[in-house]
C-alpha cells in the first residue's frame, strides 16, 4: 500500500508513523515544504485523554513525549489587580520543536520517507500513483482549496486579532491576563512548555487592535508594544517572536472530509480556537482514528467512511465549545464590571464544557468562594437562591418555560391545563408560565390554543392560579400573544405550521407576507384601525389576567408571532411609521407594551420574550436584540426573556447545549437588565453554572419539565438540599429521597479461594 502525506506537522507525521508501525510493508512518504525545525508557535498542550490514546497506539512515542512534558494543575486569572486560582485541572505541554523532532525520529526509525524542504505534488497527482493521500496541510490547505467543490468548506472569520509569542516568564499555571488599556480590553493566554519558557498569546478585538496601532507595526515593534501593555503581567521578563504575525482566527468546517483516495485531517479538515486547547491535539487524534479505521476496515473507502463517522461528532462538539469560548473572549469587555471571583468562574465555564459541578470536584475551595460571593446561603445550591423581580420574590431561579399544549376548547383551558400546570407548580419551580395565551379567536395559532378573551376563559384560568397559590410555593405567570401570520394551523401533532384543511380564519400581520409562500395563507396588512383593535385586545386580556390571579405577565414578542413580526426586518416591510428602521419596527410592540403595562397591576412584574436572532441573513442581529431589550427595559419591563428564531421558515439555528444563552448573557451584562435564558438547558449543573457566571438571573426549561414535572424537587434531592427554596408538598414528603435501586450493588459471593 502506497500512502502520501501532504504536510509534515504533528498530525501528518503521527499518521505516517502509526500507519507504518501497524504495517511495515506500507510505502509511506511525507512531503513538507518547511525545514525540520520550522514551526509556528512555541508550546503544545495535550490532554490526558489524548496522551492515553498515544500511549496505547505507540508506547515509544509516548515515552519520548513523557520525558519532555511540563505538567501543572492550576489556572490563574489575573484581573483588576487580583489573582484568582482554580486548581485540579491537569495539563501537559512540551516544546513544539521537540514534538516535531520526536515524530521525525520515529518516522525515520520505522522507515517512513521524509521529504523536508520539498513541496510535494498536488493531491490529484499523488492520487494517481498512491492508494491513499492524507492532506495534513493546515488551515490554509491547498488540497482543500483545489477540491472545494467536493469538500465544500465553510470558512468563518472572527472579531479578534492575536499574535503568538514566547517568553522567558517562568509559570507554574495556565494563566489568563485581562488588561484594561486606554485602547480597550486585551487578554493574554499564557502557559509553560519547559523550564523558563512559556507561550504568551496576546489577543484583542480588531477595533482595539486598530486603536492601539498594531496594524502599522512590524514584528519587533508589535512585541515591544505588547511588552509595554502587559508589563504588569510580565514582571520584567521579555517577549520574543518566531516569525510571529497578527492574525484573525478562522473556523474551518467541511461538509466532507474525504474524496476518492484523498482525506483531510487536522486543521485542513477543521479548526478549533486555541482558547480551549491545541489544534495539534485534534490533529493527532485524527491521525490515530484514521490509522485504526484503515486497520479495521476491508478497503480504503470503507476506512475513510468509518473515520469520518467516528471523528465528526467529536470534532463538531469540540468546535461548538471552541466557538463559545472564542465568542466569550470577543465579548470579554462586557464582563469587566464583574467582581474577580465571578469573572474567573465565568471565564473557566465559558465553553460550557466545564461546569460548576465539574469545578467543585477539582477545587471545592474555589467554588465555595464563588458561591459565597454570589450570595448563596451555606449548603444551598445557587439555583435555590431567591430572586426578586419587581414586586414578586421567587423562591428559586427555575422557570417552567411556556409550552403550547394545544388542548383548549374554543380557547377555554380545561382539566388538562389544571393538571399540567398544577403538577409543574407542585414540582418545585419558582415560576410556572402558561403557554402563549391568545388575545382573540383570530389570534390563536391552532384551534386548540388557549385564550383569555371571554369571561369563561377568565374563570377557567382562575381555577389554575387558585390551585397553584393554595397548593404550592410557585408563582404563576401569564404569557400573552397573538399568532399573526403563523395562525390558523393544525395541532402540532397533526402537522406543525400546516394550514387547517377547513375552517380557516383570516390572518393579520405587519406586512402581507405568508410564513411559507404557497403553503400558508397571506395575511392582511394591519391598518390603523386594525392596530388599535389588536392593542385593545391585549389590554382586555391583561385585565382579565390580573383578575384571574396571575402573578406575572409576559408579552410574547418572539418566534415570529404578531409582535415579533413587527420587530424583524424579514417580516416587516412597512413604509409607514411602524416600519423601516429599528425605531419604526419597535413602535407598535412598544405601544402594546405601554398599553398593557398601564392596566397591569404595578406591584406585579411584567416581562417581554424576544427572539434575539432570526438565524437568517438580513434578519435581527445581536446588536438589534440589545437595542430591543434596552427599549423595553426603558418602558418598564422588569426582565427580558431571551429566546431566538422561529421567525422565518428557512432559518438555520446553531443548536447545542445552552445555545441561546450568549444572547441573554450579552443583554444582561451590557444593559444591566435582569434576563431569563432558555434553550437546551437540561441539567441542574447547567443552571448553577449559568447563574454563578452572571450570564442570567433565571433559567427557563421546557422539555425537562415534560420529562419530569418534579424536575426542580429532584434537582434539590440530588444536591442534598432540603431548604425553603424547594419545599416538597406535604403529601409528597415521603418521596423526597431517591428510592433505593435494586440489589445489583450488593456484595458478590466469594466463589474462589
Amino acid at each position: 500500500m502506497r500512502i502520501a502525506v501532504i504536510g509534515g506537522g504533528p498530525g501528518g507525521l503521527y499518521a505516517a508513523a502509526l500507519l507504518k508501525r501497524l504495517d511495515p510493508a506500507r510505502d509511506i512518504t511525507v512531503w513538507e515544504r518547511g525545514a525540520p525545525d520550522d514551526t509556528f508557535g512555541f508550546g503544545v498542550v495535550l490532554s490526558d485523554e489524548t496522551l492515553g490514546g498515544i500511549e496505547h497506539a505507540d508506547p515509544v512515542v509516548f515515552r519520548a513525549l513523557q520525558a519532555e512534558f511540563t505538567r501543572w494543575d492550576d489556572i490563574d486569572v489575573h484581573f483588576r489587580g487580583e489573582v484568582v486560582t482554580s486548581g485540579g485541572h491537569g495539563f501537559a505541554a512540551l516544546d513544539r520543536r521537540r514534538l516535531l523532532t520526536i515524530l521525525h525520529q520515529r518516522c525515520r526509525d520505522l522507515g517512513v520517507e521524509l521529504r523536508l524542504r520539498e513541496t510535494g505534488p498536488a493531491a490529484a497527482e499523488l492520487a494517481a500513483t498512491h492508494d491513499l493521500v492524507i492532506a495534513a496541510d493546515g488551515a490554509n490547505s491547498t488540497t482543500r482549496a483545489a477540491h472545494a467543490d467536493v469538500f465544500r468548506p465553510r470558512l468563518t472569520g472572527h472579531r479578534c486579532r492575536y499574535i503568538w509569542l514566547g517568553s522567558d516568564l517562568p509559570l507554574n499555571a495556565f494563566r489568563f491576563d485581562i488588561v484594561e488599556t486606554e485602547y480597550g480590553v486585551m487578554q493574554g493566554h499564557a502557559y509553560p512548555y519547559r523550564d523558563g519558557a512559556s507561550t504568551f498569546i496576546v489577543e484583542m478585538r480588531e477595533e482595539v487592535w486598530l486603536r492601539a496601532g498594531f496594524d502599522r507595526l512590524d514584528e519587533a515593534e508589535s512585541i515591544a508594544r505588547c511588552e509595554k501593555l502587559f508589563a504588569g503581567c510580565l514582571d520584567g521578563h521579555a517577549l520574543h517572536g518566531n516569525r510571529s504575525r497578527w492574525g484573525a482566527f478562522t473556523t474551518v468546517v467541511n461538509e466532507r472530509w474525504w474524496h476518492e483516495r484523498t482525506v483531510l485531517i487536522g486543521d485542513a479538515a477543521h479548526t478549533a480556537h486555541f482558547s480551549i486547547g491545541s489544534g495539534t491535539k485534534l490533529a493527532m487524534e485524527d491521525a490515530l482514528a484514521l490509522a485504526a479505521c484503515l486497520q479495521e476496515q476491508p478497503d480504503v473507502p470503507a476506512a475513510l467512511t468509518a473515520y469520518e463517522t467516528e471523528r465528526r461528532p467529536v470534532v463538531e462538539s469540540t468546535q461548538r465549545a471552541a466557538r463559545a469560548s472564542l465568542e466569550w473572549f470577543e465579548q470579554v469587555g462586557q464582563y469587566t464590571g464583574q467582581p474577580p471571583l465571578q469573572f474567573a468562574f465565568n471565564l473557566l465555564t465559558r465553553s460550557r464544557r466545564v461546569t460548576h459541578d465539574n469545578l467543585r470536584l477539582r477545587d471545592r475551595g474555589f467554588t465555595d468562594a464563588v458561591e459565597r460571593d454570589f450570595g448563596t446561603e451555606p449548603a444551598t445550591p445557587p439555583m435555590f437562591t431567591p430572586f426578586r423581580l419587581g414586586g414578586l420574590t421567587l423562591r428559586n431561579r427555575v422557570v417552567v418555560s411556556p409550552m403550547d399544549m394545544y388542548s383548549a376548547v374554543d380557547g377555554t383551558p380545561g382539566d388538562f391545563h389544571l393538571v399540567h400546570l398544577g403538577a409543574r407548580a407542585l414540582g418545585g419551580a419558582g415560576l410556572v408560565m402558561t403557554e402563549m395565551v391568545c388575545v382573540s379567536p383570530h389570534g390563536r395559532i391552532t384551534p386548540g390554543c388557549a385564550g383569555l378573551y371571554t369571561d369563561e376563559h377568565e374563570t377557567a384560568w382562575r381555577r389554575v392560579t387558585d390551585f397553584a397559590h393554595a397548593q404550592s410555593s410557585a408563582a404563576i405567570g401569564l404569557q400573552l400573544g397573538h399568532s399573526g401570520r403563523k395562525g390558523s394551523t393544525r395541532l402540532m401533532w397533526d402537522g406543525m405550521d400546516e394550514p387547517l384543511p377547513d375552517g380557516n380564519w383570516p390572518l393579520v400581520a405587519p406586512s402581507p407576507l405568508s410564513y411559507r409562500p404557497g403553503v400558508n395563507q397571506v395575511p392582511s396588512e394591519l391598518d390603523a384601525a386594525g392596530l388599535a383593535a389588536v392593542r385593545e385586545e391585549f389590554t382586555a386580556a391583561a385585565l382579565r389576567g390580573a383578575r384571574a390571579g396571575f402573578d406575572l405577565l409576559e408579552l410574547h414578542c418572539a418566534h415570529g408571532y404578531l409582535l415579533s413580526s413587527f420587530l424583524s426586518p424579514l417580516t416587516n416591510h412597512r413604509t409607514d411609521a411602524y416600519g423601516g428602521d429599528l425605531d419604526g419596527r419597535l413602535r407598535y410592540p412598544l405601544e402594546v407594551f405601554d398599553a398593557v403595562r398601564a392596566v397591569w397591576p404595578r406591584d406585579r412584574p411584567m416581562t417581554v420574550r424576544i427572539s434575539a436572532t432570526d438565524w437568517a441573513p438580513g434578519g435581527t442581529t445581536e446588536d438589534d436584540a440589545v437595542a430591543v431589550a434596552r427599549a423595553f427595559a426603558a418602558h418598564g419591563a422588569d426582565a427580558i426573556d431571551v429566546s431566538t428564531g422561529q421567525v422565518v421558515a428557512d432559518e438555520r439555528p446553531q443548536y447545542g447545549r445552552s445555545y441561546q444563552t450568549p444572547y441573554a448573557d450579552r443583554i444582561r451584562n451590557e444593559l444591566g437588565v435582569p434576563v431569563i435564558t432558555v434553550g437546551a438547558i437540561s441539567s441542574w449543573d447547567d443552571v448553577n453554572s449559568l447563574l454563578l457566571a452572571g450570564r442570567t438571573d433565571l433559567c427557563a426549561l421546557a422539555r425537562p419539565h415534560l420529562y419530569d414535572p418534579n424536575w426542580t424537587l429532584h434537582a434539590a434531592a440530588e444536591q442534598n438540599y432540603s431548604g425553603p427554596a424547594a419545599p416538597w408538598p406535604q403529601q409528597y414528603a415521603a418521596g423526597s429521597r431517591r428510592p433505593p435501586s435494586g440489589r445489583t450493588d450488593a456484595p458478590k459471593p466469594r466463589l474462589t479461594l
